[in-house]
C-alpha cells in the first residue's frame, strides 16, 4: 500500500501473491493487484484468463490458495460489496419484491426499505413492472432489476462480471449508463469485460490477466494507446482483426 493510499470502509483492496488452484490447474497465478476507492477498474483477458475468478476473490466469494486479499488493511471481508453476475440471479418474487428480500437481508425495513425500492427501479427505468415477476422479465430488464437491487444496497464497491455479455445494444448502453451513475455516487466499480469498445468508454483503470497473471494494471488511455506486455498488444491487435 502506497504511503498516500488511506484504508477507509474496506479499501483499497490489495492481493498479494494470490494462488487460486481448481483441479490441480493454477487458475490464479502470483496476482498482486490493488484496487483502489472511487475508480473504475476493468478486467481484461482472453476467455480462460481467469477474470471471473479474480473478481470473486477480490469480492472475498473465492479464497485464495497461497497469499491472501485484504480490505482497508482486514482480513475479514468488509460489508458494502455488492457483485452482479452475467446471468442475473433472481428470486421468484416480483421484481419490487427482489429487492425488498436484499434490503430485509441487510436489516432494512419498513418505510426505508419502501423508499429505497421505489428509488432504485426508477433510477434503472423499471418503476412500471414492480409488480411482474422477475423471471418473465427480458434479459436487459433482469440485468437493470440486479442493477437496482445492487442500488437500493448502496455499495461502496460494485463488482461486475460481464453484465452486458448477452445483451443487446440498447439494453447495453441502458447498464453502462447505470454504472456511470453509481461511479458518480462515489461507488467504486471492478468490473470484467470482453467488450473493448465498452471498457474505452468507461474504464480509467485496466487490469490485463493473461494465462491466470497479471500483466499489466495502467491506466486505460495509456493502456489502449501503448500497452506494456506482448501478451496486451497480441490481445488488442486479436480484437481489432
Amino acid at each position: 500500500m502506497g504511503d498516500a493510499e488511506v484504508a477507509v470502509d474496506g479499501l483499497p483492496i490489495v492481493a498479494t501473491d494470490v494462488d487460486v488452484v481448481r483441479r490441480e490447474t493454477r487458475v490464479l497465478a502470483d496476482v498482486d493487484l490493488t484496487i483502489r476507492a472511487a475508480r473504475r477498474t476493468f478486467i481484461l483477458g482472453p476467455n480462460g484468463s481467469g477474470k471471473s475468478t479474480l473478481l470473486r476473490v477480490l469480492h472475498g466469494l473465492l479464497a485464495p490458495a497461497r497469499g491472501r486479499v485484504t480490505w482497508g488493511g482486514s482480513t475479514a471481508t468488509p460489508p458494502g460489496q455488492v457483485m452482479v453476475f452475467q446471468r442475473a440471479v433472481l428470486l421468484r418474487r416480483s421484481a419490487a419484491g427482489n429487492i425488498r428480500h436484499a434490503l430485509k437481508l441487510a436489516g432494512v425495513r419498513g418505510d426505508e426499505a419502501c423508499r429505497r425500492v421505489a428509488e432504485a427501479l426508477s433510477t434503472v427505468g423499471l418503476a412500471a413492472i414492480a409488480a411482474r415477476p422477475a423471471r418473465v422479465l427480458s434479459g436487459g430488464e433482469q440485468q437493470r432489476l440486479a442493477l437496482a437491487r445492487a442500488w437500493a444496497l448502496a455499495p461502496r464497491v460494485l463488482f461486475l462480471d460481464e453484465p452486458t455479455a448477452s445483451l443487446d445494444p440498447a439494453a447495453t448502453r441502458a447498464v453502462e449508463a447505470i454504472v456511470r451513475d453509481f461511479h458518480a455516487l462515489g461507488t467504486t466499480i471492478v468490473m470484467a469485460t470482453h467488450n473493448l469498445a465498452q471498457a474505452k468508454r468507461l474504464a480509467e483503470e485496466v487490469v490485463f490477466l493473461d494465462g491466470g497473471r497479471v500483466t499489466e494494471h495502467t491506466a486505460a488511455d495509456e493502456f489502449f494507446r501503448s500497452p506494456r506486455s506482448l501478451q496486451a498488444r497480441t490481445f488488442l491487435e486479436g480484437e481489432r482483426l
